[in-house]
């Protein structure tokens, strides 16, 4: 008996003992293991590297369409779970306007085939309702508005990438309904639509931006001088500009008609820009006709019969109607032609008015007064995508404001003396 107490007493003190090492299943959580930090050093070594300069590295001098897929093929290959797609699409959106491929659909395709397929398709309304993986969504959104910005219009194979990658119901896919409703509204409401290609030539690009301005389909356009280099007595290289104006045949009769005791002005330079070029031309104009010499014509009924320009009609009036109406009528005075030129010194500008003295004698009895910007006057390319509509023109400066009679009388003497 004895021995088996003794026994009975050293079975309960090793099991005192061995409680010691008994733990919950939460603090074997918490406590880490070689293994996990193994595998968490496995991953951060696997971890993919954004590919800032992935297209540098493939297409470092030659960058075309051919050499921009051949990046895409590199990364859509390099990872079957394409890790890291977000940062590599954003990266080739900011590179496709060096390729030359801002404005192909099947480049903007072949981005889109870079998302994984069927992965962020929501799967209930809940999904659906908390913007199921937004970071990919913003992206594919991101994607639609550059092809926005470039007027690139979406077709059948963009439509059937999104509702793969993210369902019917997410919001690439709305983008895109929007796209496809308001570009077909929008595509030729533009009534003098500009190229995507300018002209090169500086006196064709002239043509084309004066046709813009002067909207008259009577309006003639006429080369006073074409851009050349000559050598003076000296030897020394001369460039001559190039000077190309436009004028109407109702210009010419507005100008025939002027009173030659007032001056006329030569103003400019004034800003156009054609998408990221922006071009300078100048103006011939005259102050407002004063109330007391204006002249009303005789209307003529004939002129138009679809579309009269007066109609006498009789009409009952009630008390409540009012006849005056708050519309400021602000006359600027009439202009009777425009030019550019890619130098618009005084000399220049005294050339075009010698040539218009062809079809306007009265200009050499009329005195003329320059008033010229101390801007630039020559053509400007803008650095960045868009073009400057919201750069603003500076007040101009004229360089004569104030003159007095006698040296307004004097001009046309001044004007015959520099052309003999």
């Amino acid at each position: 008996i004895g021995t088996l107490a003794i026994k009975h007493i050293t079975l309960l003190l090793s099991v005192k003992e061995l409680r010691h090492f008994h733990h919950s299943r939460a603090v074997l959580k918490i406590r880490p293991t070689a293994p996990v930090e193994f595998i968490e050093d496995k991953e951060k070594n696997k971890k993919p590297i954004v590919q800032d300069d992935l297209f540098e590295r493939v297409a470092k001098k030659n960058k075309t369409k051919a050499t921009f897929n051949r990046v895409v093929d590199v990364f859509t290959k390099q990872d079957v779970r394409r890790r890291g797609h977000v940062e590599f699409i954003y990266a080739a959106l900011k590179k496709m306007p060096e390729f030359g491929v801002e404005r192909d659909v099947t480049v903007y395709n072949k981005l889109l085939d870079v998302f994984p397929k069927e992965v962020f398709i929501p799967r209930n309304f809940i999904q659906t309702m908390f913007n199921h993986y937004p970071r990919q969504q913003e992206c594919g959104v991101q994607l639609l508005e550059q092809m926005e910005n470039y007027g690139v219009m979406p077709n059948v194979e963009t439509k059937v990438l999104l509702l793969q990658i993210f369902g019917p119901k997410g919001h690439p896919m709305r983008k895109y309904q929007r796209l496809m409703y308001w570009f077909p509204k929008f595509k030729h409401v533009n009534p003098y639509p500009v190229p995507l290609q300018l002209p090169e030539d500086p006196v064709d690009l002239a043509k084309f931006s004066l046709n813009r301005i002067a909207d008259d389909l009577d309006a003639k356009i006429t080369v006073y001088q074409m851009p050349c280099t000559d050598l003076n007595e000296s030897g020394q290289e001369i460039t001559f500009p190039h000077i190309v104006g436009i004028q109407s045949p109702s210009q010419i009769d507005l100008l025939a008609k002027h009173n030659p005791k007032r001056p006329v002005f030569v103003e400019g330079p004034f800003p156009l820009w054609l998408k990221k070029i922006c071009v300078y031309y100048y103006i011939l104009r005259a102050d407002p006709i004063p109330p007391e010499e204006k002249v009303e014509e005789p209307y003529d009924p004939e002129r138009c019969f679809d579309y009269p320009l007066q109609l006498d009609l009789d009409l009952d009036r009630d008390l409540g109607d009012e006849e005056n109406f708050d519309v400021e009528d602000l006359d600027e005075g009439p202009v009777f032609a425009m030019c550019m030129t890619n130098h618009g010194d005084q000399a220049t500008l005294n050339q075009w008015i010698s040539g218009l003295q062809e079809t306007n004698p009265i200009l050499g009895h009329i005195p003329t007064l320059f008033r010229l910007d101390s801007g630039t006057r020559e053509l400007q390319v803008s650095v960045d995508f868009k073009p400057g509509p919201n750069q603003e023109h500076q007040e101009s400066k004229p360089e004569t404001e104030e003159r007095t009679a006698e040296e307004v009388e004097e001009q046309p003497q001044i004007r015959h003396s520099m052309k003999q």
